[in-house]
């Protein structure tokens, strides 16, 4: 009897391990596909390089627009993963830089994106899903509204037009109206 409950305690424990195992190695197999840079990073890529961008901002939806230049320069980052955009530029008569963050998340399927700038101290973060027919990304995400403290909906339309021209508009929510708040067109410097 002692010798059939440990052939029955060594089945279970090669059982056990084998399922271990097995779940080890499909764990290793996701978290490479998650870390490995594909084609829609190889995509991102294709926009590194030199920009410069023709700023259009509203304050309020009744109020003209102000308009100002800016430049930024895009590079690829931790093996291909990220895409880093360095901004400067002029906004409201004051000097502005701005840092962004884009990448593509592979096991949600989404884009992500951060943005940090010297107009402000938080952080605005938004995903975004790709639509092939008008090759923009539509990103939804949060970020505070310096007058209330409290945290808005923004929406960004970046459209690829061509390899060498990008259109970004900027949609900020508040009290549950949309406001168009800025336009970037931005072309590659040759």
């Amino acid at each position: 009897m002692k010798k059939l409950t440990l052939t029955v305690v060594a089945l279970l424990l090669l059982a056990i391990t084998n399922r271990a195992q097995a779940q080890d190695d499909a764990m290793m197999k996701a978290w490479q596909a998650y870390m490995t840079p594909g084609d829609v990073h190889k995509m991102i890529a294709k926009d590194d390089g030199k920009w410069d961008g023709e700023v259009t901002m509203w304050m309020a939806p009744d109020a003209p627009p102000t308009k100002s230049k800016s430049s930024c320069t895009n590079t690829m980052i931790m093996g291909g993963r990220y895409q880093k955009s360095m901004h400067v530029g002029n906004m409201m008569g004051m000097p502005f830089e701005g840092m962004g963050l884009l990448g593509y998340d592979n096991s949600k399927k989404v884009f992500v994106s951060s943005w940090i700038d010297n107009m402000g101290t938080g952080i605005m973060n938004m995903e975004g899903t790709w639509d092939d027919a008008n090759k923009t990304i539509n990103f939804t995400g949060k970020c505070v509204d310096p007058m209330t403290g409290k945290d808005m909906d923004v929406r960004e339309v970046f459209k690829f037009v061509d390899k060498d021209h990008q259109m970004m508009e900027m949609y900020c929510s508040t009290d549950g109206k949309e406001m168009k708040t800025m336009e970037i067109k931005l072309s590659r410097r040759k």
